[in-house]
């Protein structure tokens, strides 16, 4: 005889209890009905109390067995609804993912991702948390973030991404600057003018790319100003203070007296790439990387 009591016990006994006839719950568990009641004998030897009167007339509870019933009835409607989540964890089919982003992966990769993913997996859960790029990285090294969205090329060898958005560059100028729009063909005509950067710590990559979209246009930008917050920087665009080169994806969602010239002829390319670490990975996190992709397939 077991040493000890296994939910199986528990559940047998659930099945007589609930019948109170051993022949109908010996069919329900599937198992003879001698090999059940020893299994309900095991019980209340290691209880050390009956649970069921059993005569040749009836099968009922004795107060101990109809104490148990009523304690293990939620008991065990919970561990079968742990099951029941940990199955559709292992699945993908719920969970959570943690999510870093810059704030122009929120003017429409981030919302297209988290409405897909509302309506292909309605129980997965996911958090967000707006960081810089180099912020991002550190978190998903130490497997606080699952997923982050940045702009930079050279990640370290633990981490993989994919490009998510691929877009145009715009110059941001105020809304009376005398140049007119929508679009320029390279910024050479600016060449004058004060830059308000982003700093090389938000992206270095992204700082050299903005460099040598000006020096293919024969200038070196004179930087009067850097700011890790776009809205920061259109503020001292506003304010007359110099002009920006940012992805053209950020002249929405901000109400600012500026202008964005599309730069529509130039080789450069703003690049939001989708990252992860590749040792901390769950299904959700897989489904969540195969909606990206197939929401941008070309970039």
């Amino acid at each position: 005889m077991s040493n000890q009591i296994e939910l199986r016990h528990l559940r047998y006994f659930m099945a007589v209890s609930e019948h109170l006839n051993f022949h109908r719950a010996a069919d329900q568990l599937d198992i003879t009905q001698p090999g059940l009641s020893r299994q309900i004998q095991q019980l209340e030897f290691h209880l050390g109390t009956e649970l069921l009167v059993r005569n040749r007339r009836e099968v009922r509870l004795t107060p101990a067995g109809a104490y148990l019933r009523e304690q293990l009835i939620p008991q065990l409607n919970r561990l079968e609804n742990i099951y029941r989540q940990t199955r559709r964890i292992a699945a993908g089919q719920s969970g959570e993912i943690r999510i870093g982003f810059l704030g122009s992966a929120m003017q429409d990769v981030i919302p297209r991702l988290l409405l897909d993913l509302r309506k292909q997996f309605p129980e997965i859960r996911t958090s967000l948390e707006e960081l810089s790029n180099q912020a991002q990285v550190r978190a998903l090294l130490e497997e606080r973030l699952d997923l982050g969205f940045v702009r930079l090329s050279d990640l370290p060898p633990e981490l993989e991404g994919c490009a998510v958005m691929r877009e145009t560059f715009s110059m941001v100028v105020p809304s009376d600057h005398p140049m007119k729009g929508p679009a320029i063909a390279s910024a050479r005509e600016f060449s004058e003018e004060p830059f308000i950067l982003f700093t090389p710590e938000y992206s270095p990559d992204y700082y050299r790319t903005v460099l040598s979209i000006c020096e293919d246009a024969g200038f070196h930008p004179r930087v009067s100003h850097k700011s890790v917050h776009a809205h920061t920087i259109f503020k001292l665009v506003a304010a007359g203070l110099g002009v920006a080169i940012v992805p053209t994806s950020l002249q929405h969602g901000f109400r600012l007296k500026v202008r964005f010239l599309e730069l529509s002829e130039i080789r450069q390319r703003a690049v939001l790439t989708a990252v992860w670490n590749r040792s901390h990975h769950s299904k959700a996190l897989e489904h969540c990387i195969e909606r990206l992709k197939v929401q941008s397939p070309g970039a």
